[in-house]
């Protein structure tokens, strides 16, 4: 479980997040939604040891990653903003590399190389450079990356930008797969679609602090719309939220 505790980050006169409380469980894909500017990315960041909040908890496993982020960031996948790979190695050579920064070694490690790319359908690709790969295998390589060590947690920020709708299709459905595994998954978006697809809970920030959070379908009964599209706009529309 990822648990987010009185969360509170500023830059200079800007209050990025203002004491920011929610959770995401086991087993179950929690969306983070929010305008621009609403602190997701500065929660994923604290979250996975980039960042440093100056009060609360950001807990994995009920590992603080602000007091320690090497061992929280063990317990997690990371599947970045940006699909940075070095694009002089191999598939094999960039998974090997991510799995021993993980401690993984031997004959394991060769066992989670060969099972990820396996799992993603990677084949054709696993002895070729990254050099000059397309956007949808980029993404391939960058979620292989963040399942190699075989993480109980997964966060993603905004996964699908820039994505065909193969590709879209193909990460979907290995976020559910990690779902009905027992992962827990917490990712950002802004794709309205996308998380009232996926999300078994979706947590709507407006100005560092959580506005509303339920399922979709609460959500939308909360607002009295039928859309979830409709529910967000009505819900950061309000002065303090609905549920602060």
């Amino acid at each position: 479980m990822i648990e987010v505790k009185q969360l509170s980050k500023s830059f200079k006169d800007i209050q990025a997040l203002d004491k920011l409380t929610f959770s995401a469980p086991d087993g179950k894909i929690t969306g983070l939604l929010g305008p621009n500017g609403a602190g997701k990315t500065t929660c994923l960041r604290i979250i996975y040891g980039l960042l440093q909040a100056q009060s609360g908890e950001a807990l994995i496993n009920q590992i603080d990653a602000n007091q320690d982020p090497i061992n929280a960031r063990r317990q997690i996948g990371i599947f970045p903003d940006k699909f940075g790979l070095y694009e002089r190695l191999t598939v094999r050579e960039q998974l090997t590399y991510f799995a021993a920064l993980h401690n993984l070694s031997g004959d394991h490690l060769e066992q989670r190389v060969n099972k990820v790319i396996e799992q993603l359908d990677m084949q054709s690709l696993s002895d070729r450079r990254s050099a000059g790969f397309s956007q949808g295998q980029r993404m391939k390589v960058a979620l292989a990356q963040s399942l190699v060590h075989d993480p109980k947690h997964l966060i993603l920020d905004e996964p699908s930008r820039g994505l065909d709708v193969m590709s879209t299709r193909i990460l979907r459905d290995i976020l559910r797969e990690q779902r009905q595994q027992g992962t827990c998954i917490l990712f950002s978006s802004h794709v309205m679609q996308e998380v009232a697809a996926l999300c078994d809970r979706v947590v709507v920030m407006a100005n560092g602090r959580v506005a509303a959070e339920g399922t979709p379908e609460e959500l939308c009964e909360m607002t009295g719309e039928s859309a979830l599209e409709e529910a967000f706009v009505k819900i950061i529309g309000s002065d303090e939220g609905i549920a602060a």
